[in-house]
């Protein structure tokens, strides 16, 4: 049974079928990547509504779908509604803005259809994708493998004097060469005191010697994402940069124990935090220590304080705690990791041991 066909059997008995227009999913459930399109479930068949830019290209890609190519959507989406005899559509929730609901409940209601809104849709979906199959696996490994690869040999370039932007274009630049479709986020690579901002932005500050160099990159490779956070020195620190970068390094390993099947995530992440606290840097790690990755670079679960959410086999979650002192440094140490009965499998193979460049 494909993907659609197991969607449908988790639909409430109330519900006659489902409109999903996010890119993600869209592509989750068909493997086709478009900018615009509406996939309705139904319990006998589903229908992927495009536009002419893509309709040749869905008739000869989309899988499990009939592919209807519109001219007017309010008119095909109505015909099918009709035909189907559907009366309860779940919408995809966080999928939709308001503009886009007054849009579809109106078409619903001239069908005779009815949308149901709330959050429903989201978590049946949420289900599904949170358990990665061993295809979608491969292919976070590779991106990954493209990741670690651009970063070995950008780490060749780096001299003093270098820019951040500098740095990260050239990273850019090497993972679509290894054949990455793009990258998993605007890449983040900090040095000197922008480190101790979590998501700070490259520009022009430039490399200098006692500088930490803060590296969050990742790579996507059909659709799928890498996601890897190393921080590097780059000639001589101090010793209480290489106090916070052994804390870092200890609390990720603290959280990784943790991780296996059956395991909540809260307890991961205290596993990292109190450790940190302890070490007396209690309020200078202030975000999750993970959440999950795949065709999002951030998806569910999120591995965060008093979070219940339990981890099950074949999950795939980031292990990143940080220290960020304010205006002077900050550290941290990310790997991304396959969930197991008994432990994890870790995608990252890059070292981490503190380096000095």
């Amino acid at each position: 049974m494909g993907r659609l066909g197991i969607l449908t059997g988790l639909l409430p008995d109330d519900i006659d079928g489902a409109l999903i227009i996010s890119n993600e999913n869209r592509r989750y459930f068909t493997e086709f990547v478009s900018s615009l399109g509406y996939l309705l479930v139904t319990r006998n068949n589903s229908y992927l509504f495009v536009d002419s830019r893509y309709g040749e290209a869905a008739k000869n890609q989309a899988k499990d779908c009939i592919v209807i190519e519109f001219k007017k959507l309010s008119e095909s989406l109505c015909d099918i509604i009709r035909d189907n005899k559907l009366k309860n559509i779940m919408l995809e929730g966080s999928a939709f803005t308001l503009n886009e609901c007054i849009y579809i409940e109106k078409i619903f209601a001239d069908a005779g259809a009815k949308a149901i809104k709330n959050d429903s849709l989201d978590r049946i979906i949420n289900t599904m994708r949170v358990i990665k199959t061993s295809e979608e696996i491969e292919k976070m490994h590779t991106a990954q493998m493209m990741t670690e690869k651009a970063l070995t040999d950008t780490l060749k370039l780096i001299k003093e004097g270098v820019s951040e932007r500098d740095i990260a274009l050239e990273l850019e630049f090497k993972m679509r060469k290894l054949g990455a479709d793009g990258v998993s986020f605007d890449l983040i690579v900090l040095s000197g005191k922008k480190t101790s901002m979590p998501h700070g932005v490259p520009d022009n500050n430039r490399v200098k010697n006692g500088d930490f160099i803060l590296f969050d990159i990742g790579a996507t490779y059909r659709g799928y994402h890498s996601d890897m956070t190393r921080t590097y020195a780059f000639g001589n620190i101090s010793a209480e940069q290489k106090r916070v970068y052994a804390t870092v390094k200890q609390a990720q390993q603290n959280a990784l124990d943790m991780v296996r099947d059956g395991v909540k995530c809260g307890d991961v992440d205290n596993a990292a935090r109190s450790y940190i606290y302890h070490a007396g840097y209690e309020g200078y790690f202030g975000h999750s220590t993970g959440h999950g990755v795949g065709l999002a670079i951030h998806e569910i679960p999120s591995v965060s304080p008093n979070s219940d959410f339990v981890l099950r086999n074949s999950m795939v979650i980031t292990v990143e705690p940080g220290v960020y002192l304010s205006d002077n440094f900050g550290v941290r140490i990310e790997d991304m990791v396959v969930v197991t009965k008994d432990k994890y499998i870790n995608f990252a193979s890059l070292p981490k041991e503190l380096i000095t460049l």
